[in-house]
């Protein structure tokens, strides 16, 4: 997992008030902006967007492979629907670019963060990153399936008892 710090982030947020912001190596536009600029962007310079929590990711498939990072908003830390974004970006699209986190992401959200394909965050400021990293260590396998092993834990074992024998 990669933590985001805002002073040092080598995406840079174009202004809010720029409806059609010129191109530049990664730039991070809001899914408006990106609309306003996708059919003139250039293919070699990467882009990132953000979009809200309640955008339907099938929105971007055709753009995702001019992006390489995709930010994912949580407003609240109960609201859960940016997970299914980045598990549909990550599952169903194949997203292969950053999917970053950003908003109230608290420590307590990594480990599930990073089963649904999130691979970068930025923690709320009051969160510390040590104890983030901690939190990342908490716990050495699943039942369930995720992201990078979609088969659930007795399947799993299963296979590992066929190699081995």
């Amino acid at each position: 997992m990669k933590f985001i710090h805002p002073h040092d982030d080598a995406w840079q947020r174009a202004p809010e008030d720029e409806a059609a912001p010129q191109p530049a190596a990664h730039r991070l536009l809001s899914w408006a902006q990106w609309q306003a600029v996708r059919a003139t962007w250039p293919a070699h310079l990467p882009a990132g967007v953000q979009i809200s929590n309640d955008t339907d990711v099938e929105v971007l498939e055709a753009d995702l492979p001019r992006l390489g990072l995709v930010v994912l908003h949580f407003p609240k830390w109960t609201d859960g629907r940016a997970y299914s974004q980045a598990r549909l970006l990550r599952s169903r699209y194949r997203f292969a670019g950053e999917v970053r986190a950003v908003g109230e992401v608290l420590v307590d959200m990594l480990p599930l963060l990073d089963r649904s394909g999130v691979d970068a965050v930025q923690l709320r400021a009051d969160q510390d990153e040590a104890a983030a990293r901690r939190a990342l260590e908490f716990f050495s396998g699943y039942y369930q399936g995720d992201v990078h092993d979609n088969r659930p834990l007795f399947a799993r074992r299963d296979v590992r008892k066929e190699t081995v024998s």
